[in-house]
């Protein structure tokens, strides 16, 4: 059959593995059931979405066996291969920024009984900084070469990942690198863990300004008079233009006066040792001059496209295998080396994956 032939199917043969290939690509974008149906309206040929759940769990199981090779072999000490940048790129400084994102799991394997259980995504990426300039002729900060890592686990199961990724990418060559996060401690041990020697750490600024809000609402009973807002506001500028000490000696100030009492100076209390913990990290002005990132909604925007966008449609649910061999066919894709895990395939030129 014509048909047969272009795919690349032999007698007898269920299926290529082009249109193997095409069908996990498909899964990894969109439902398995639309996924089917564009299969379909591609080639012809019904092919189930039961089908392209068992292809997926295949190659998934395949780039995890290949993962898990690598990371024992960051384990034992063994050199990792970086990938390769061009002179350009290596000039550049690697921002890399860490959030986590809920997805609902199914509590019990093998069936959809039971009240849904939500777990956390640790989700990372590392991309070069270059520069852009915007309407007003602003340079910006623009990512460039990103790659993404993403690991249901805990902390101690992120950071081998997150330490793989880092060399692949020459962390320690690089002129320059940068880590931000939110206040999360989980995410400051990974910066204090790996990267606390080589990067320069910046906490979220917008994070940062929601504490100084939460402070401001409990220093005045009309949260929102015009008191309170003025309060803020010149709060948030001082944070914002060289002024943290101000911030934080004003804190500290109201920490240690009898004008508060109960969740008032409980809300306080907290906020000047979140400002205390990170004194080091909220150098905003110096960091606007040295055109680094001052907000991690580049890790954000990551965890909304690269989980959010495939994991948390309506309805969905999810088994611990069925999610990690799909999100290590999306993380193949998004870091280019989807092609790797179909050697047989003609289709080896692949262009860049559109993150947004």
């Amino acid at each position: 059959m014509p048909l047969d032939e272009a795919l690349g199917i032999a007698p007898h043969q269920g299926s290529s593995e082009e249109l193997v290939r095409l069908g996990c690509l498909l899964s990894v974008m969109v439902p398995y059931e639309v996924a089917s149906w564009l299969l379909g309206q591609w080639s012809g040929l019904s092919v189930s979405a039961s089908t392209l759940w068992n292809w997926v769990q295949v190659k998934g199981q395949k780039a995890m066996e290949e993962m898990q090779e690598q990371l024992q072999a960051q384990a034992k000490g063994e050199a990792i291969t970086p990938e390769f940048l061009s002179d350009l790129l290596l000039s550049l400084p690697l921002a890399i920024g860490a959030d986590g994102v809920m997805v609902p799991f199914r509590p019990v394997a093998k069936t959809p009984n039971g009240k849904t259980q939500w777990r956390e995504i640790k989700v990372a990426i590392l991309a070069r900084l270059g520069v852009r300039r915007n309407q007003r002729g602003e340079q910006l900060p623009k990512l460039l070469n990103r790659r993404l890592v993403a690991v249901l686990g805990n902390i101690d199961n992120f950071i081998p990942s997150l330490q793989l990724e880092a060399r692949r990418q020459s962390f320690d060559t690089a002129q320059q690198v940068v880590w931000l996060s939110d206040g999360g401690r989980g995410f400051w041990r990974v910066y204090h863990t790996c990267f606390s020697s080589v990067a320069v750490p910046i906490l979220d600024f917008f994070h940062a300004a929601g504490h100084l809000w939460r402070a401001t609402q409990s220093l005045f009973e009309g949260k929102y008079s015009s008191q309170a807002m003025a309060w803020f506001s010149r709060w948030r500028h001082q944070l914002r233009h060289g002024q943290h000490y101000q911030v934080l000696d004003d804190l500290t100030y109201l920490v240690n006066t009898d004008l508060f009492s109960g969740q008032s100076l409980n809300t306080l209390v907290q906020v000047q040792s979140y400002f205390q913990r990170h004194h080091r990290h909220i150098h905003y002005q110096r960091f606007h001059q040295q055109q680094l990132p001052l907000g991690s909604g580049m890790v954000e925007s990551s965890c909304k496209w690269l989980i959010q966008q495939r994991f948390k449609g309506v309805g969905m649910r999810w088994s611990d295998s069925g999610f990690n061999h799909l999100l290590l066919l999306r993380l193949a894709w998004v870091n280019q080396r989807f092609d790797s895990l179909f050697p047989h395939s003609p289709m080896t030129v692949q262009k860049t994956s559109p993150i947004p």
